[in-house]
């Protein structure tokens, strides 16, 4: 019998309380389809520019670490193709290939080499400020809209009492 009584009730809503819930279900629709979706796609966004700064931050280590222990040289294994090794020696420090971008590589001075990463990393983090502003403001616009739907739905509750 209770059932009854509700579904009578829902069927009776008057034009304004289906409009209400007809704009609820197009906020709902809105945030998971379009705000949600563009919060996604930012924070990847984000990811990548993280990863790139840590491989600057990285390069930089690593040409200090050049010039600082191994300004004499070093021995490593070089990769010649099949996952065959073999050793190699590298005497020359004071120039290095290093890929500027699009896998364009430019040859550089240890010190040009760390400017250069310095450069990139004041970039790229400044570049990921304003995508975490934008999500910041994506975040706000989501909270804003599920404050309209909780206020909509307390008018229609509202509307279901008188």
């Amino acid at each position: 019998m209770h059932n009854k009584s509700k579904t009578s009730a829902a069927s009776q809503q008057s034009p304004e309380q289906a409009a209400n819930e007809a704009r609820i279900t197009q906020i709902e629709e809105f945030i998971n389809e379009v705000l949600k979706e563009e919060l996604r796609q930012l924070e990847q966004w984000i990811g990548q520019y993280n990863e790139e700064i840590m491989e600057y931050v990285q390069l930089k280590n690593t040409l200090q670490t050049f010039d600082t222990h191994l300004s004499e040289g070093y021995k490593t294994q070089v990769n010649i193709g099949s996952n065959i090794f073999m050793q190699a020696r590298v005497r020359q420090m004071d120039r290095i290939l290093v890929n500027v971008g699009k896998d364009v590589y430019l040859e550089m001075t240890l010190p040009e080499a760390e400017q250069f990463s310095d450069v990139r990393v004041k970039i790229l983090t400044k570049q990921s400020e304003v995508l975490r502003e934008e999500s910041v403001k994506k975040r706000a616009q989501i909270k804003m809209a599920l404050i309209a739907i909780s206020e909509r739905a307390k008018l229609n509750q509202q509307d279901d009492r008188k």
